[in-house]
């Protein structure tokens, strides 16, 4: 495989990675190409997989790539070499397929083009290595064994990653992508039949907004406030103990009442404090929260001993107070 194909598939799993859902749709009318691509965008999910079981996929590929160059838009249910050119030709930025097809995979290879081609057996996973690829499709997922079965197959195949779809629902997915193994999840519920039908595309946008904030799980953990010095700093947590019996827990740099209040023993980031929120992922975190507008402190990214983005500070104040990101317990 060349190397500049090699470097795109691992672009586009960290992308992948990054939006943890991936819509799969079966689009019958092209002229509602733009509106659903507008929907998916407005609900936080800047990709789709546009599969070949309807006649015009391309042609809903084109219109897509066209009014949002930037949107991950690729083809599925990639069949045929006649197919793959077909999507290719019209703009797609990767290509799938539900099962494994050596002269398919080879042909899109060549051309340059990512192709996560579909597994649900160890036969599979080895001709996805024996073709240089180590990000596959898991289908249908479900059906073939769901998580219990890719971790199994994680032992022997430790370098594989893994894109399940078939089954994923929204109250399957963050069993999910909790796995390290897995970079994202397709589905189809998030663009339901009956919501196309009906050109509900302001449902189809709030399906993928309630989807994305159930995937980070965003949970007030504490609020820090900013005191001048230790001494007001156990002043204050006092207070909360002898009102409310938050027990106080004296650390290096700031008080606890409980695990609810942080009191700085010196004033650190935020005009009054900080907001501390977890999320079930902090990198994706960041990445939904850049695109709803906030942006990150760069300096402020930690990383924890495995090497996963654990605490990131957003540039942002709310009502005086820096809000920071940290990794769900």
């Amino acid at each position: 495989m060349a190397v500049n194909v090699k470097d795109k598939i691992n672009a586009l799993a960290d992308e992948l990675e990054n939006i943890g859902i991936v819509p799969v749709i079966k689009l019958d009318n092209v002229n509602d190409a733009e509106k659903l691509a507008k929907a998916l965008r407005d609900g936080g999910i800047n990709c789709a997989e546009v599969t070949f079981r309807a006649a015009g996929a391309d042609e809903v590929i084109r219109r897509m790539t066209k009014a949002y160059p930037d949107m991950l838009v690729g083809a599925g249910t990639v069949l045929t070499c006649e197919q793959a050119d077909a999507a290719i030709k019209a703009g797609a930025k990767f290509l799938v397929a539900p099962g494994l097809n050596p002269a398919v995979v080879k042909h899109c290879l060549t051309k340059g083009v990512p192709f996560a081609p579909g597994v649900s057996s160890a036969s599979e996973i080895e001709q996805a290595l024996e073709l240089g690829l180590d990000f596959v499709k898991f289908f249908p997922a479900e059906q073939a064994g769901g998580l219990p079965y890719i971790k199994a197959v994680c032992g022997p195949y430790a370098s594989m990653r893994f894109m399940p779809t078939g089954g994923i629902t929204a109250e399957n997915l963050n069993s999910y992508l909790a796995y390290k193994k897995i970079v994202c999840c397709g589905g189809s519920w998030i663009v339901p039949p009956s919501y196309l039908a009906a050109g509900d595309f302001a449902g189809i946008t709030k399906l993928c907004r309630e989807a994305i904030d159930k995937m980070l799980g965003f949970t007030m953990v504490h609020v820090g406030l900013n005191c001048s010095d230790a001494g007001e700093a156990e002043s204050v947590a006092d207070e909360f103990e002898r009102a409310f019996g938050f027990e106080k827990k004296v650390g290096n740099s700031s008080v606890f009442s409980s695990t609810y209040m942080e009191m700085m023993k010196q004033p650190f980031k935020g005009t009054h404090g900080h907001i501390a929120i977890a999320a079930n992922n902090v990198k994706r975190a960041v990445y939904q929260l850049k695109f709803r507008g906030f942006e990150v402190d760069e300096t402020s990214i930690k990383y924890n001993a495995d090497g996963v983005m654990n605490v990131a500070y957003l540039k942002h104040e709310f009502g005086g107070f820096a809000v920071h990101l940290v990794l769900k317990k």
